[in-house]
């Protein structure tokens, strides 16, 4: 079983969410941890626990008391935790770093976002490139797994820029890097003041641009690298269609063939009004979700387990045949999305919807 925590506070106020302000109000993050203890209490049924993973926001944002109340909470899972991932910015601290480690977390994900101090600035992040090599630098000395969050495609920037950041991730020498082309969402701040998505074409060249760069890791998931034997464990439980828990504001959970989110309203999550919606999942949905997270893996959806999970033979699901004989999925012992159709597997994956078998 795996657990996912959301901590929706970060320390900068950047106007994209309600939860900034709260970060500066001590009583209300506290409010907000006691309030995460219950529902732990409340819904978690004693499973034992393999992977942990601390995300928001930013989890490291919180003072040091705060930050040790939310990590005594992963004492009250039986666990035999292979992997425990918190996310950090760049300014993570000595002391905390002793303190993830005193509660047994292993793996740290740093949003670096880029070392550019243009496009820094446009995501309201001060960091320098020394900032990052020095908290890499610690971070192994204190031996965590690191990855290393990288966004692209970020308005004005060039292919140029975007090496330049590929360069310097790879001379950090993490073992994980995950990727992500910004979009401008309507209903955001940024779209409401006009800022514009970068050209496709040139988001398709920097998507190639990164394969290239990373291809000494390996390209395990659309926007994930790993070093060998270093892929997200946690993460995989979510593209294999496993069961997870999801604990706090906004967090989502799949138990029981039950897929759930809770609430974003902070007034309801404190309150105990937790799950907002929860839909038990029928076969034709939990075949279809099979296919929408499976087929992000390059590597695809194993054919016998499949057969194992769903007494169906996967090639004779009809839309299976016809992507089969478009060339948009290839077969073999797995069933995976042809790589000349990765960037656009969107296209590929929306044919999972509403799947009827």
């Amino acid at each position: 079983m795996s657990i996912y925590i959301h901590i929706p506070f970060c320390n900068s106020i950047c106007s994209y969410c309600d939860f900034c302000k709260f970060y500066y109000n001590s009583a209300w993050v506290d409010k907000y941890l006691e309030s995460l203890e219950k529902e732990i209490k409340l819904n978690y049924k004693g499973e034992l626990v393999n992977t942990i993973y601390i995300g928001g926001g930013t989890p490291t944002a919180l003072n040091c008391n705060q930050l040790e109340k939310l990590l005594k909470l992963t004492n009250l899972f039986n666990k035999k935790v292979l992997e425990f991932t918190v996310e950090t910015n760049v300014d993570l601290r000595l002391d905390k770093i002793k303190l993830l480690k005193q509660y047994g977390v292993n793996r740290i994900s740093i949003g670096m976002q880029t070392i550019n101090p243009k496009h820094l600035k446009f995501l309201n992040r001060n960091h320098t490139k020394d900032d990052v090599i020095n908290l890499v630098n610690l971070l192994k000395k204190y031996d965590y797994n690191i990855n290393i969050d990288l966004i692209y495609a970020i308005p004005n920037q060039t292919l140029k820029e975007l090496n330049e950041d590929l360069d310097f991730i790879l001379s950090l020498d993490v073992n994980h890097i995950s990727t992500y082309s910004l979009i401008i969402e309507p209903h955001t701040k940024l779209y409401i003041d006009n800022v514009l998505n970068i050209d496709e074409d040139l988001d398709y060249e920097m998507y190639h641009l990164i394969n290239k760069k990373l291809n000494k890791y390996h390209h395990y998931e659309i926007s994930n690298f790993a070093k060998e034997n270093y892929e997200s464990k946690h993460n995989l439980v979510y593209w294999n269609n496993l069961e997870y828990y999801g604990f706090g504001i906004g967090a989502s959970g799949y138990i029981n063939n039950t897929r759930y989110d809770n609430t974003k309203s902070y007034k309801n999550y404190i309150n105990g009004n937790y799950v907002i919606e929860q839909h038990k999942l029928d076969l034709n949905e939990k075949i279809s979700n099979e296919f929408i997270l499976g087929l992000r893996k390059i590597d695809g959806i194993d054919v016998n387990e499949f057969y194992k999970k769903y007494n169906i033979d996967i090639t004779s699901i009809d839309i299976v045949k016809k992507l089969i004989k478009e060339n948009k999925l290839i077969l073999t012992d797995k069933l995976k999305i042809n790589p000349e159709y990765i960037y656009i597997s969107n296209t590929i994956l929306v044919n999972f919807i509403d799947l009827k078998i």
